[in-house]
């Protein structure tokens, strides 16, 4: 039986070095983050993978939006599924807005007198909402209204991505290099309530259905499927459930702070998945456990740095 080997660390080592040296301790939370690059550097680096990313908790306004959106320019994410949160939240960046450094400690009352919403540590005005408010009504109206009367949530993102100027903007970066954007609960959202509210007097009727025929038709299309699953949710079992019709993909990585121990989906263990066929038996799994804002970033450079 082998032993656990002593990491040895230098100043100035690349990450890709240090997750070496993480392997070379073969237990606990390094060797789940040295599984997780190896398996990143191949998806990255294999061209016969397609790479979805799904995107669930506060990942653009916790600081990720620039490291997604350079990954759907650089070709490495083919496919993204978001929370209706993420999507509104690169909008609110696109249109000139941005989000505020807070304190977890806040008086929420004196927040709401202000006009200020709370994430957690994070800040946005309500005239940042109130904006993408505007955007939509304004960008929606130029859809021609025939399409909208069928349109699927990746079609309505793609258009609405081509009408922005923020090179930044993930959305934009998604819908000039036709990568779907799927978003299975875009109604649960600021922006979706924007939607709603414009649909009750313009011509608007999403089709949701046609979102999963088009990632099901996706995975049928990939020689190998690898997904990134940054916190859960409905994200994650989207993506999942849309790989068991081609009898699950072939990696995953997730990077996830939830228990596994209640059942629910965003603290399951990839391992669970393949008794559902989600996943394949034999493919590369990790989990990762922690932050994905903190640990995604430092997994994902390392795996750039082996694919390279």
């Amino acid at each position: 039986m082998p032993y656990v080997r002593q990491m040895k660390l230098k100043r100035g080592m690349r990450l890709s070095r240090i997750s070496d040296q993480m392997r070379r301790s073969g237990v606990l939370g390094p060797r789940r983050f040295a599984d997780a690059v190896e398996i990143l550097a191949t998806m990255f680096s294999d061209h016969r993978y397609t790479n979805m990313m799904a995107i669930a908790g506060p990942m653009v306004p916790g600081g990720l939006r620039q490291l997604v959106s350079d990954l759907v320019s650089d070709r490495r994410i083919h496919a993204l599924i978001m929370t209706g949160a993420n999507v509104t939240h690169d909008l609110v960046e696109a249109l000139g807005h941005r989000h505020e450094i807070g304190v977890e400690a806040s008086d929420d009352r004196k927040l709401s007198k202000r006009g200020l919403h709370r994430i957690y540590d994070i800040y946005i005005s309500q005239r940042a909402i109130e904006a993408v408010e505007k955007f939509a009504y304004k960008s929606v109206s130029k859809i021609d209204e025939e399409k909208r009367r069928n349109i699927a949530p990746w079609e309505l993102l793609r258009e609405i991505g081509s009408q922005l100027r923020d090179p930044s903007s993930i959305l934009r970066n998604a819908s000039q290099r036709n990568v779907p954007v799927f978003c299975p609960g875009l109604h649960d959202s600021m922006f979706g309530t924007n939607l709603w509210t414009f649909g009750q007097l313009n011509t608007l009727q999403l089709n949701p259905m046609r979102d999963f025929s088009r990632i099901v038709e996706m995975t049928y299309e990939s020689k190998k499927i690898g997904l990134i699953i940054l916190g859960g949710g409905m994200p994650k079992h989207f993506s999942l459930l849309a790989n068991t019709f081609r009898g699950g993909l072939e990696a995953a990585v997730q990077f996830t702070m939830d228990r596994p121990e209640p059942g629910g989906l965003s603290g399951a263990p990839l391992e669970e998945a393949v008794s559902w066929g989600k996943i394949k038996p034999g493919s590369r799994m990790a989990t990762v456990i922690g932050d994905a804002t903190t640990l995604f970033p430092l997994v994902c450079v390392a795996a750039l740095e082996k694919a390279a």
